[in-house]
């Protein structure tokens, strides 16, 4: 049997920018997609703790160090500029192996989204 479970948070990072007018997915500073081991294309899930939206897209990679959260495409009607949201990614795992998986999460500076 397999089951999904949750692989990497980013937890409580503050939205940078929202782009209607681009293809799609959310922009991502690579020094914090590495830190929580995730990858470009890579499914994502977006909670809106500022309005309680809750969306899905895939993963691009931004500006290292710039502290980029962006919201591209349709998904920038579900966020404004300043909310703060949590991304979330998941794995398919044999049962056996998720019970010693242990997920990545890190939890940035929520006004600068720098690791601390």
């Amino acid at each position: 049997m397999k089951i999904e479970v949750l692989k990497s948070k980013i937890h409580r990072v503050r939205v940078t920018g929202a782009d209607l007018n681009y293809i799609g997915s959310i922009t991502i500073d690579p020094d914090l997609m590495e830190a929580a081991n995730i990858i470009a294309g890579e499914k994502v899930q977006i909670v809106n703790i500022s309005n309680g939206e809750r969306l899905e897209t895939y993963v691009i990679a931004g500006t290292r160090g710039a502290g980029e959260i962006t919201l591209n495409g349709p998904a920038a009607r579900k966020v404004q500029k300043g909310d703060v949201i949590i991304i979330i990614s998941y794995a398919i795992l044999d049962f056996e192996e998720a019970k010693n998986f242990r997920p990545t999460l890190i939890f940035p500076d929520e006004k600068t989204n720098k690791l601390t």
